[in-house]
């Protein structure tokens, strides 16, 4: 059996709220760190020991340092304590590359959490278009939309368009009550939450007022030339091929395309191909464009949903090999 260590530390400037913030109703925080890492920690006011694995002690130390910092400026949740474990690159036992890119907004500024991310936003300032492609919490859409904004308040562009193709779980907007915008915007909630939380929620009603910032649906993209413009197209496992093409040949000059989206969480009817999977082979090798693909590890919602990512995957593989199998006997 593994020998177990033990080491102690006090935590600086002493101060009660910040403490009891740290440890989480209940000790919740410090039991999540436990569970996580495999250690048990105790405290005694400001004085704190930690017991496990070697290798494990100066991540908690780490992770524990990292947190108490936080307690100055905001509140700590199970999601923020998520949050940071994740950063810590556990599922690869070892740290997370040092190398964080910063998106600067002038309400916030957003940290990358692991190097995919990174490689993601450097891809985006690299490339006039861009693919983010994964499955659903690893952050695409919400760094897409940073840069975009980013990109707005530092003049590099003159507007910001976001676009989804209006299809989801196989219901169809006239089933939806009232006018146009009201059937399209529960489609494009994702995108105006990112928005209202870098830039507020008048400045983006006046934006949208002004049509500095356009959210459509993907359809009344047809026909037009994008020039001075980030533009996003969210969801895009649920383009036709047709509509990919559409969308990818509405870019013009000074402009800059995020595209996004799960080839696993595809909402078409089956007997059509998803654009999204169909451009992946389409520009391959093309210069100019930049693909970033994320992996469960990547994901940085609940704990849970890596595992639920990790089980759809090996679902997948069992039914692909079934079906192999079945074609050669």
């Amino acid at each position: 059996m593994p020998a177990l260590h033990t080491i102690q530390f006090s935590l600086f400037p002493e101060d009660n709220t910040r403490l009891q913030n740290l440890c989480g109703w209940h000790n919740e925080h410090f039991d999540q760190i436990e569970i996580r890492l495999g250690v048990e920690i105790n405290s005694r006011g400001f004085n704190i020991s930690v017991t496990g694995l070697a290798e494990r002690l100066v991540k908690a130390e780490q992770i524990l340092r990292n947190l108490y910092e936080e307690t100055a400026k905001e509140t700590l949740t199970p999601e923020k304590v998520h949050l940071e474990l994740h950063q810590l690159g556990l599922d690869q036992d070892k740290a997370l590359d040092n190398e964080q890119v910063l998106i600067k907004t002038r309400r916030k500024t957003i940290k990358t959490r692991n190097p995919n991310q990174a490689s993601y936003i450097e891809a985006i300032q690299q490339n006039d278009i861009n693919f983010g492609i994964g499955p659903a919490g690893t952050g695409k859409t919400y760094l897409a939309v940073a840069c975009a904004v980013e990109a707005l308040e530092s003049e590099r562009v003159r507007r910001i368009v976001l676009t989804r193709p209006a299809v989801e779980a196989g219901e169809k907007l006239g089933f939806l009550p009232g006018d146009l915008n009201q059937k399209v915007d529960p489609y494009l909630r994702p995108l105006f939450d990112a928005l209202f939380e870098m830039m507020g929620f008048e400045t983006v009603e006046r934006l949208i007022e002004k049509n500095v910032i356009e959210v459509a649906p993907l359809a009344f993209m047809r026909g037009r030339t994008l020039n001075e413009s980030f533009i996003i197209l969210d969801e895009a496992q649920n383009t036709t091929t047709e509509q990919m093409k559409m969308f990818l040949t509405r870019i013009g000059f000074g402009s800059t395309a995020v595209i996004t989206g799960d080839i696993t969480q595809c909402d078409l009817p089956r007997h059509q191909k998803s654009g999204l999977r169909h451009v992946i082979e389409v520009l391959d090798g093309v210069e100019g464009i930049g693909f970033s693909f994320y992996q469960a590890k990547d994901v940085v919602r609940h704990a849970l949903v890596q595992k639920i990512v990790h089980a759809y995957d090996r679902f997948d593989r069992k039914q692909a090999s079934k079906q192999d199998g079945k074609q050669d006997s």
